[in-house]
């Protein structure tokens, strides 16, 4: 079976999170049926699975991953709803993160038989495109050992703080979840957690280190002109709304 490097892009727009989440599933159940399906077939009759890349933002949301502690949401019902704030348990990697409006999600829902099985080369690489989209900006990016995701003053770590956070679920070898840049995002509603489990760095944003807004749309495009180098793939665009 040949492997396919197509990416299927979509531009989900802002979007609730539980729709955003429930899309993945979706997609992410459709590729796992075709790879059921082929464990009966001959090579010569196996399908080859899709690949999507979906791009969004999110109203105000909080999220804690499976490993997190519910104690690192600093915030009670009430104060989420004074906040105008959703707090969801989901099934991804990594802590407590939150999610507005001006930050850039990106959810690759990749069989990664197409392109490599290693999780952590998976990681190496959504953490190498950010870095790279930085540097066009002049922002000097990179990783931090033992902690995932993007940081500034990586090295020194006089003042590190991190500008995108990331946590992934792999189910037979089919990605989902994924990334969150902070663009032009509102840095005052992770003050209400404690970000990732780390309480002592910081959050920043490009708009915080650039010193102004930066569109969105333009931080989408060379994300997406990076994964398609660093993955050897082809994104092929498709509206949203044309799936529904």
């Amino acid at each position: 079976m040949k492997q396919n490097k197509d990416i299927v892009f979509e531009k989900m727009g802002l979007v609730d999170y539980q729709q955003a989440w429930d899309y993945q599933e979706q997609l992410l159940k459709g590729v796992v049926d075709i790879k059921t399906q082929n464990r009966s077939l001959p090579d010569s009759e196996k399908l080859s699975t899709p690949n999507y890349l979906l791009l969004c933002q999110h109203p105000h949301v909080y999220t804690l991953g499976k490993s997190g502690h519910e104690s690192h949401l600093l915030l009670d019902e009430q104060g989420l709803a004074e906040k105008n704030a959703t707090f969801y348990k989901i099934n991804r990697g990594g802590d407590i993160t939150y999610h507005g409006p001006g930050q850039m999600v990106a959810y690759p829902i990749l069989d990664l038989e197409n392109f490599f099985t290693d999780i952590h080369q998976y990681l190496r690489l959504l953490e190498e495109a950010v870095i790279q989209v930085l540097a066009e900006y002049g922002v000097q990016a990179g990783r931090i050992s033992g902690l995932t995701g993007v940081w500034l003053d990586f090295e020194e770590q006089r003042n590190p703080r991190k500008i995108c956070a990331m946590g992934v679920k792999c189910s037979r070898w089919v990605t989902m979840h994924g990334l969150a840049l902070n663009v032009n995002t509102d840095l005052a509603y992770f003050g209400n957690i404690v970000p990732c489990g780390i309480s002592d760095k910081a959050v920043t944003s490009l708009e915080q280190e650039v010193g102004r807004v930066v569109p969105l749309e333009e931080v989408e495009e060379k994300l997406l002109k990076q994964l398609e180098r660093l993955f050897e793939a082809k994104m092929l665009v498709q509206q949203y709304e044309e799936r529904h």
